[in-house]
């Protein structure tokens, strides 16, 4: 009897057994991972997604995530080309494309990849100037994505995306690039000034050889701009005489003067005697 419970004991033990051998044999690996295997320390390659079988105490699996892989590249002070020291950072998008060099090559991709990123930056940020980084950014970020991807495709890793995110300037250069900027503003104040006056001094050139040719539109002009002010009622207008009413009574007072009227003087007063006035 004994025996018997005793058996009965060692089977259940074996079929616990065989059941956590056939649990942990079973491997489900969704669609964005993979799942790299070795054999007794050989690399066999990469398994998913799906369901799979894994041969228990010969075979180890790794998980190795395949999406893209968001970093924040750690804020770098940087001296640019022209002397002027900065802060900058930037964000980094990845994904593993070979899993199996990514398990293999390195021993933490991720690690490695953001090591490759702050040297990178500091690097290609170090070789332009102020002006440069600010303007080009686009430009900057292209070749900072093309060394970081030429250095970590061995390991099975591809750089999409780097972006500067930051770029941190010393109070002192922000007080001087505002003093330009508002000078360069000014400066092209002055120009607009210059061209709006040399276009008008061009029209008025033009509308005086209209007004020469035909004096009366001195006076039309004249008529309207009083019609305009007129709009308001707290103006006072001053309507001087109209030299064209004038003009035919000076040119008559002209041509008298020029037919030579003569011009009547009194007669000198009769000289007295005074020697006879004193006897």
């Amino acid at each position: 009897m004994n025996g018997g419970v005793f058996l009965l004991a060692c089977l259940a033990v074996l079929a616990f057994i065989a059941l956590m051998v056939v649990l942990s044999a079973i491997k489900i690996i969704p669609e964005y991972e993979r799942g790299v295997i070795f054999r007794l320390g050989r690399l066999m390659g990469a398994r998913g997604p799906g369901l799979f079988f894994v041969i228990p105490m010969f075979e180890r699996m790794i998980r190795v995530d395949q999406r893209v892989i968001t970093m924040d590249v750690p804020v770098q002070e940087v001296i640019t080309l022209d002397n002027v020291t900065i802060k900058v950072n930037a964000v980094l998008y990845f994904q593993v494309i070979n899993p199996n060099w990514a398990v293999t090559k390195v021993m933490d991709y991720i690690r490695a990849t953001m090591q490759i990123a702050q040297t990178t930056l500091r690097s290609v940020v170090g070789q332009v100037e102020l002006d440069d980084l600010l303007s080009q950014r686009d430009k900057i970020n292209q070749k900072l994505q093309q060394i970081i991807d030429e250095q970590t495709e061995p390991w099975g890793i591809k750089v999409t995306i780097v972006e500067i995110k930051d770029v941190e300037l010393p109070s002192t250069m922000q007080r001087a690039m505002a003093k330009q900027a508002e000078a360069e503003r000014e400066k092209r104040a002055k120009i607009i000034h210059a061209e709006g006056e040399l276009q008008a001094s061009k029209t008025l050139a033009a509308a005086a050889e209209v007004i020469a040719r035909e004096p009366v539109t001195l006076q039309l002009r004249y008529l309207q701009t009083l019609g305009e002010i007129s709009i308001e009622k707290n103006s006072t207008i001053i309507f001087p005489l109209p030299v064209d009413i004038l003009k035919p009574f000076l040119d008559h007072m002209q041509g008298g003067s020029d037919n030579g009227s003569a011009i009547v003087t009194p007669p000198a007063a009769p000289e007295r005697n005074v020697t006879q006035r004193l006897e």
